[in-house]
């Protein structure tokens, strides 16, 4: 997935009220930027860090920057939440995530469970697979060297999705949690169950239900951000 527009160069000043930051830009001008990230961003919204936005063309809009991007311990990390699961979309028609190949048609955001939406659902398999629920979550913790965690906060939402993914799995269907590393500097994934023990024994109950978990990482640049390979899944 290619950036629309050419990204800016600024500093972070401080991320507040959890949707906005305030940036200088190169030539002084200081803007607020949409921060599409509700997480707590651990350890990626430290003032003076380098980041990178956006342009936002739309006078609908009130602010005319997205933060898309902020480099932290030498890498590059996405944390624009709302981009994961176009970027998942496209790798499954792609190919690139094998596991979930060989379906006919894809939608997005269907209603489920209990007042819930699946960020997608598969159907149509040419394999004689059982129609496909699948949750997508975005990876961007990372506190030891090459290893990505989720989440990093508590998270009572997607405790619920992994329920729901094992009624779904119950009532006959096959459900996938897929999580997306957006960093380039991780080659192992783990739950971060000290920062949420509730939702790491939820995903050991949804793996035992028969929920299938998946982990992929990107290749992320100034101009794009590409879905690359699958990555172990180390459960503690």
């Amino acid at each position: 997935m290619k950036f629309e527009h050419k990204l800016i160069k600024g500093i972070l000043i401080k991320r507040y009220k959890r949707f906005l930051a305030d940036i200088q830009l190169d030539n002084g001008d200081i803007v607020t930027a949409h921060c599409a990230n509700s997480g707590s961003m651990m350890g990626l919204c430290l003032p003076g860090s380098i980041v990178w936005l956006s342009p936002v063309n739309n006078p609908k809009t009130k602010l005319n920057y997205k933060w898309e991007l902020v480099e932290a311990n030498d890498t590059l990390v996405g944390i624009n939440t709302s981009l994961p699961n176009g970027l998942v979309e496209k790798a499954i028609k792609d190919g690139i995530i094998s596991e979930l190949s060989g379906y006919g048609l894809l939608r997005r955001e269907m209603k489920y469970g209990q007042h819930s939406r699946i960020d997608m659902f598969l159907s149509e398999s040419h394999n004689n697979t059982s129609d496909c629920y699948v949750e997508v979550k975005s990876v961007t913790l990372s506190r030891q060297k090459s290893l990505a965690e989720f989440p990093d906060s508590v998270t009572a939402r997607g405790t619920k999705h992994l329920q729901e993914l094992s009624q779904m799995v119950k009532d006959g269907y096959r459900a996938v949690m897929i999580y997306l590393i957006q960093r380039n500097d991780c080659t192992i994934f783990s739950i971060a169950d000290d920062i949420d023990p509730i939702y790491a024994a939820a995903l050991k109950n949804a793996l035992n239900f028969g929920v299938e978990a998946y982990c992929y990482s990107c290749n992320l640049n100034k101009k794009e951000i590409i879905v690359e390979k699958n990555i172990p899944i180390n459960l503690r």
